[in-house]
């Protein structure tokens, strides 16, 4: 038996790149990262804040809800998996990346400012019950 499953806890470094290919799904791409405070160590001794930065790749229907409400700055919960790739440019100079292709993924806290799109902001009917969609803790989106 083997796992490989990745969850990650962070904050979105750019806007989605959203692709539509012509004999696939939509994919998007952004980077998350992800931090360890700063801390003063037992002996005295100072640890500085670590961020590791990860590239997340999703796919179909939740590529879909990244282009339309994911930004740079949301927070994010992600849960997904692992996946390495190679490939070699037209120099002949072999890469590799390393990617969390995000299963499923909780949009946190409040949409940022920049994420408001030309939909959102046309006037709407008020629902005082509960915030309409795509507005709000971000709880309320459909997925």
């Amino acid at each position: 038996m083997s796992v490989n499953k990745v969850i990650l806890l962070g904050n979105v470094g750019r806007d989605p790149d959203v692709r539509y290919p012509a004999q696939g799904q939509i994919v998007a791409t952004f980077t998350l990262a992800t931090s360890d405070r700063a801390y003063t160590a037992a002996g005295g001794q100072q640890v500085p804040e670590r961020t590791e930065w990860h590239r997340i790749v999703m796919w179909g229907k939740n590529a879909e809800i990244a282009e339309r409400y994911i930004r740079r700055g949301t927070k994010l919960y992600i849960e997904g998996k692992l996946r390495t790739r190679t490939w070699e440019d037209r120099n002949t100079i072999k890469h590799t990346v390393t990617e969390i292709y995000a299963d499923t993924f909780e949009l946190l806290g409040g949409r940022p400012q920049a994420a408001t799109t030309p939909q959102a902001a046309a006037p709407q009917q008020p629902q005082p019950q509960q915030p309409q969609a795509g507005q709000g803790s971000g709880a309320d989106i459909p997925f």
